[in-house]
């Protein structure tokens, strides 16, 4: 890197733990030749959509079974009168500063790739340019008779007149390009996956309780590849003990605190 690493004393008594963190996170990444960022929904909360299992989480508004594949096939039109008021206004929400934060470390050339759990389309938003998509996209859907592509937008114009979106070339059902229970991840975006987390030279996991697998064993393919491995996330995960760093941090201040460190440097 041709920027010159932060220089704000670290271990003064009056940084907060994420300034803290945010100071020893952008010296690792300085000193590394490459790093690749695994996110959960923990990145997309200060956006305003809520995460999976904690007390107020999408899991406390509406079944978990609302993302299980038999149950979209055998009552479609009770999953789309679900999703309509709990899944695709996730849509319209604007990305957050660890979004622009991540982004802003791809741009320098800290970060080769972004590997997401999350559906909500934000990183790209937000300017990432490498993302891959464990879970699919919610801003994208595909007839499964025929394979016909659309766009949300087209779905919820669908959804005004019909319970049920029909493909407009075949009449079969529409559903979301996102992965169900009971659905394989997309072989390429998981190959490209394992591949990164075994070349980069840092592994970051931010935002996720890392219990969601296979998504959950990209920590432990880069660690067994000799990488270093980082968690940022505001609970303890099952990883902490593995990471040879593990922050439990509120994300977006550690975001504020990492851009304002980038912004001084030259």
């Amino acid at each position: 890197m041709s920027e010159r690493c932060p220089s704000q004393p670290y271990g003064s008594e009056s940084l907060t733990e994420e300034e803290r963190a945010a100071l020893e996170f952008v010296r690792l990444l300085h000193e590394a030749k490459s790093a690749v960022v695994l996110t959960g929904a923990g990145v997309s909360t200060d956006s305003g959509i809520p995460d999976f299992r904690s007390p107020d989480g999408l899991y406390s508004r509406v079944p978990s079974y609302i993302f299980d594949l038999d149950f979209f096939f055998e009552t479609p039109d009770r999953f789309y009168a679900l999703a309509k008021d709990h899944l695709y206004p996730m849509l319209d929400a604007l990305p957050n500063v660890t979004h622009t934060m991540l982004a802003e470390l791809e741009r320098r050339g800290y970060l080769k790739a972004v590997i997401t759990q999350n559906i909500d389309g934000l990183h790209q938003k937000a300017g990432s340019k490498t993302v891959i998509e464990l879970h699919g996209n919610l801003g994208l859907a595909v007839c499964v008779k025929c394979g016909t592509r659309y766009n949300a937008s087209h779905v919820l114009k669908l959804l005004e007149t019909s319970p049920i979106p029909l493909c407009n070339k075949c009449r079969g059902l529409i559903k979301p390009d996102i992965v169900f229970f009971k659905e394989a991840l997309p072989e390429k975006a998981m190959e490209r996956s394992i591949q990164l987390s075994q070349e980069a030279d840092i592994f970051v996991a931010m935002g996720t309780s890392l219990v969601v697998y296979p998504a959950a064993s990209l920590p432990t393919v880069a660690k067994s590849a000799g990488k270093s491995v980082i968690v940022l996330n505001r609970e303890p995960t099952p990883y902490d003990t593995l990471a040879d760093r593990a922050w439990n941090v509120e994300l977006s201040r550690f975001s504020k605190s990492v851009l304002k460190l980038l912004e001084g440097m030259t």
